[in-house]
């Protein structure tokens, strides 16, 4: 079955976007992640910061967070939280984007809302502890909380989201084609070992 679809998940720092960018400009094919969020906006009609921040983020840090999150109120929302709210509507964007054909799409658990099609390509893109940190200050600056502490905690709200959301555990090689270390074989090489076996299914 051909690859048409790539879905990239990453730890903070470790180049994911990048990479998924990089790949579709290879394979000349749409890149999600701004436009995702910008779709995701319009149809949930939550402003894009907060698509961003909430669309693959756990409000906190505990697998509690989501026990703590304010409820619905009838008549608004489907009477669905807002965290659910909107993690619905992003299933249906992605599941939508999915269907018009061969892209790329950046986080957002789209290798669970997509793990039923056999025309996605899922990948995860980890790397060592240095290698974000280095990144994540020279792509953000530095701010009042360390680069370790930023990293482990946007990977952890990730995780929390990851696990409310689908009930497996985030990272898992068992959820993916490929896992890939961007600090071992460095970005650009990630891009291409990903084009490289997508144009093989072309074959």
């Amino acid at each position: 079955m051909e690859k048409k679809i790539i879905t990239i998940s990453r730890e903070f720092g470790s180049g994911g976007r990048t990479i998924g960018r990089l790949v579709a400009e290879k394979l000349g094919i749409p890149f999600y992640d701004k436009e995702l969020v910008k779709q995701i906006s319009i149809e949930s009609g939550f402003a894009p910061n907060f698509v961003e921040e909430n669309g693959e983020h756990a409000p906190g840090r505990s697998f509690f967070a989501y026990a703590f999150a304010p409820q619905g109120v009838p008549g608004i929302m489907n009477g669905l939280s807002t965290n659910d709210f909107l993690w619905n509507i992003q299933c249906s964007v992605i599941l939508q984007i999915a269907d018009e054909g061969p892209c790329v799409i950046v986080g957002r658990n789209a290798d669970y809302i997509l793990k039923d099609r056999e025309d996605v390509l899922h990948v995860f893109i980890h790397a060592d502890d240095e290698f974000r940190k280095d990144r994540i200050v020279k792509l953000y600056g530095q701010s009042e909380k360390s680069p370790s502490a930023r990293v482990a905690e946007k990977d952890k709200r990730r995780r929390v989201n990851y696990q409310h959301y689908t009930g497996r555990n985030w990272g898992d090689a068992q959820n993916f084609d490929l896992c890939l270390d961007s600090s071992k074989l460095g970005v650009e090489a990630c891009a291409d070992i990903i084009v490289d076996i997508v144009k093989r299914y072309q074959k």
